[in-house]
């Protein structure tokens, strides 16, 4: 038994059928924004953190998810 009634076959059969949709490619690319989205949100609360008043912390999270909003408008 797996996650939640769900068996490892089922899960490697839904994950041929995103590749196949997908591509390699194309999840290697999002899975980089995704990425540096998370950097990017660690950064801001971590600089909101040790400046609790200072907005520049929320400005670049900001800037950072509009640069993948960007990056995976290109890619499509």
């Amino acid at each position: 038994m797996g996650f939640g009634g769900i068996s490892i076959w089922q899960l490697l059969i839904v994950l041929a059928i995103i590749i196949l949709i997908f591509g390699t490619k194309r999840l290697r690319n999002m899975g980089g924004d995704l990425g540096s989205a998370f950097k990017g949100f660690k950064k801001a609360v971590n600089e909101e953190s040790e400046s609790s008043s200072s907005p520049s912390a929320v400005e670049d999270a900001a800037e950072v998810m509009s640069e993948t909003a960007k990056k995976e408008e290109d890619n499509s």
